[in-house]
């Protein structure tokens, strides 16, 4: 396994691109996928039983005969609209080789070998190029004489060159085949041709899929995880770029199942969910990261960004809610009424008189007497 040094996580290394702007991860779907996705785009005949309609331009050449391609689709039978694949959702793309796909896969061999890498693309396959007039009743389980639609994005092939299709090769030769592709990659990405570059790390991950990493022990695995890790943390360090957190952090997630305390993981997966306002979590992550590399500036940096966002945050909820309710109410004295002063006035003045009256009333009769 790579080793991480407290100062590599904001900077170059030979074996990974971990600066904060690597490629991305690729694949996503456009729409929702329940139903086939709307496309405006013309109409190509590519035979009498297959018609494309482009997506999303591609790159580059078309593979040839015999080219190792690795692809996500989805298949939906055309006249229910009932959705029967889905490698987007199994994450786990497709391999084919040109020329020697399963009988059922031909109408989808003659779409894919028109395509260039990173296109993406509507078919509409006939069924005699599909799983034929019997249809198919276990898995996937489509019927008789259906014609089917299927989106599909070709992320990326290989040529002869590798010679031979993921299952029939060495552990040495997947892992040496995604190491080139990782290297690719990489290059891709010094370059900033990012689309093409994220194509690279996900091919490299292709090679090395869970079925295959179950099989592996020893010195195989951690040569596997070598490769594997990066392709995955390179991709999240894209997905920040791109703004798509919620990817971001399940790439990181990936890696610190093999890796707990891997510092590049738990950095990016902090960032991912600072992005999204997630301060606790993410400095729980960003504490993490330190404890494996200290010294890191970049984390150090990170956390001094959260403490000062929490004080701003503090401060300005301060002043919202400290002012909600303002100085208590004074209590506003009443106002005089003239006219009842003046009656109260004039009631005192007849009581005094009254008395005043009574008293000398009282001294005169008893002089009398």
């Amino acid at each position: 396994m790579e080793e991480i040094s407290s100062q590599s996580i904001g900077k170059d290394d030979e074996d990974e691109i971990v600066m904060e702007a690597a490629a991305a991860v690729h694949g996503e779907p456009l729409q929702d996928g329940n139903c086939p996705p709307n496309v405006e785009s013309a109409v190509e005949i590519l035979q009498e039983k297959v018609t494309k309609q482009i997506i999303k331009e591609g790159h580059g050449r078309k593979p040839s005969k015999y080219a190792t391609c690795f692809l996500h689709y989805r298949a939906w039978t055309e006249s229910t609209q009932h959705k029967f694949e889905d490698t987007w959702h199994e994450q786990r793309p497709f391999e084919m080789i040109l020329g020697k796909e399963k009988n059922e896969m031909t109408g989808l061999a003659v779409g894919v070998s028109s395509m260039k890498a990173g296109e993406r693309a509507l078919l509409h396959v006939g069924w005699e190029l599909g799983y034929g007039k019997e249809g198919n009743f276990s898995f996937p389980n489509v019927p008789p004489m259906a014609d089917i639609i299927y989106e599909v994005e070709l992320i990326g092939f290989d040529e002869v060159k590798e010679g031979k299709a993921r299952g029939d090769m060495t552990a040495e030769e997947r892992i040496g085949a995604a190491d080139r592709r990782k290297m690719d990659g990489n290059s891709l990405f010094k370059e900033e041709i990012l689309e093409e570059a994220m194509q690279q790390y996900e091919m490299a991950i292709a090679y090395l899929g869970d079925d295959f990493m179950f099989q592996l022990f020893g010195k195989y695995r951690d040569m596997a995880l070598a490769v594997k890790n990066p392709c995955h943390l390179n991709m999240a360090a894209c997905l920040i770029k791109l703004k798509r957190y919620e990817e971001a952090i399940a790439q990181c997630t990936i890696v610190l199942v093999e890796d707990e305390n891997n510092a590049k993981a738990l950095f990016r997966r902090g960032k991912a969910r600072a992005e999204l306002g997630q301060t606790d979590a993410a400095r729980e992550d960003f504490l993490k990261a330190r404890k494996h590399a200290p010294e890191d500036k970049a984390i150090l940096r990170e956390l001094r960004l959260l403490d000062e966002h929490d004080k701003a945050i503090y401060k300005k909820q301060k002043e919202i809610y400290g002012g909600i309710f303002g100085p208590p109410p004074q209590p506003k004295p009443k106002p005089t009424n003239v006219l009842m002063r003046t009656w109260q006035w004039l009631i005192l003045i007849c009581q005094w008189l009254a008395s005043l009256i009574y008293r000398l009333f009282r001294r005169e009769r008893h002089k009398a007497d």
